[in-house]
């Protein structure tokens, strides 16, 4: 069983809640638009694992570190992250082939700065996008997700709302 905390487009702004949750969660993920690596060194030093991809304003520093795509396994969850990935019926065209052909458990985006979770029935996947956890963008609620990941199971979701802008 692992606990996971999700968060996404930082950009560039982490604080000591954001940190309060990381400290209790097993591993953290971050789905892109980190803005400063600063903000992976502070997650990082929480001691928890971090996975993470880039996003559009990640620096060349950023994308050196971090992947534009990361599909592994969490438990018995194949998971695939990547920032701009869009959502069932309306999946990116960079990812949407791939995740018709060989389609993971959970597929985890950010970048619209909308907190979303929703079941993709025609494939089976669970879409989740944890919002925006920075103050950049045009969102008035800063958000993340967690959840746990037991086996197979994908459960215990909580919407993490941080202070306001």
């Amino acid at each position: 069983m692992k606990k996971i905390l999700l968060l996404s487009d930082t950009h560039s702004y982490i604080d000591d809640r954001i940190i309060h949750y990381a400290k209790q969660a097993d591993e953290i993920w971050h789905a892109g638009d980190i803005g400063a690596i600063e903000v992976t060194d502070k997650l990082k030093n929480t001691g928890k694992p971090l996975i993470a991809v880039f996003g559009n304003i990640d620096n060349a520093e950023i994308r050196k570190e971090f992947p534009l795509n990361q599909r592994w396994m969490c438990e018995g969850v194949d998971v695939w992250m990547t920032h701009i990935g869009g959502y069932p019926k309306k999946y990116n065209p960079a990812v949407r082939e791939e995740i018709r052909q060989n389609p993971p458990k959970l597929f985890i985006c950010g970048h619209s700065h909308i907190l979303k979770v929703m079941m993709d029935k025609d494939l089976g996947v669970l879409h989740m996008n944890p919002g925006a956890a920075g103050k950049h963008g045009w969102h008035k609620q800063r958000t993340m997700l967690r959840f746990v990941i037991d086996g197979e199971d994908i459960k215990d979701l909580e919407v993490i709302e941080l202070a306001g802008k």
